[in-house]
C-alpha cells in the first residue's frame, strides 16, 4: 500500500489569480463608496462657516443697523474666504441696505474647490439673513439636510 500524499508548498498561480480578483472588484466598489462619503463629510465646513459667518453678521447689524460686506468689519482678513480644508470658498457677502419699502439683508455664499467640485449635487451652498438655505440641489435640497 503505497499512499499517494501531495505536499504542498503554497498556493498556486490560479488561487493567487482569483484573489487578486476578488481583491479589485472590492476595492472597485470600496474606494468610490469612501470617496463620496468624505466629500459629503466636507460639506460640514461649508455649512459651518456659513452659519458662523452669518451670526457675525447679525452681531454687526445689532451695533451698526446695517449689514457689512467688508471682511474686517466680521473679524476676517479678506474675501473670498477659504473655510476646512481648503475645499470651499467663501465670497463677500452680498448686501442689500435697508430702503423705506424692505429691510436690510444679505446673502452668503460657499463654492466648492478642487477635489471638492465632484461632489456635484453640492458644489454651492447659499444662506440668507432669512434663514434660507439653499444649494446646487433644487430638487431636494438635500446638501443641508
Amino acid at each position: 500500500m503505497h499512499s499517494s500524499i501531495r505536499k504542498s508548498s503554497g498556493f498556486t498561480l490560479v488561487e493567487l489569480l482569483v484573489a487578486m480578483v476578488i481583491a479589485s472588484i472590492l476595492a472597485a466598489v470600496a474606494i468610490p463608496a469612501y470617496s463620496n462619503y468624505v466629500r459629503k463629510a466636507r460639506r460640514t465646513d461649508a455649512k459651518s462657516a456659513l452659519l458662523d459667518m452669518a451670526s457675525l453678521e447679525e452681531r454687526y447689524f445689532s451695533v451698526n443697523n446695517t449689514y457689512s460686506s467688508t471682511a474686517s468689519d466680521l473679524g476676517y482678513a479678506a474675501f473670498p474666504l477659504t473655510v476646512g480644508s481648503g475645499y470651499y470658498t467663501i465670497a463677500a457677502p452680498t448686501v442689500v441696505a435697508a430702503t423705506t419699502a424692505a429691510a436690510a439683508t444679505f446673502s452668503l455664499t460657499a463654492t466648492a474647490t478642487g477635489d471638492q467640485t465632484k461632489d456635484a449635487l453640492c458644489t454651492t451652498f447659499t444662506l440668507t439673513s432669512a434663514g434660507v438655505q439653499t444649494s446646487t440641489d433644487t430638487t431636494n435640497n438635500s446638501c443641508w439636510h
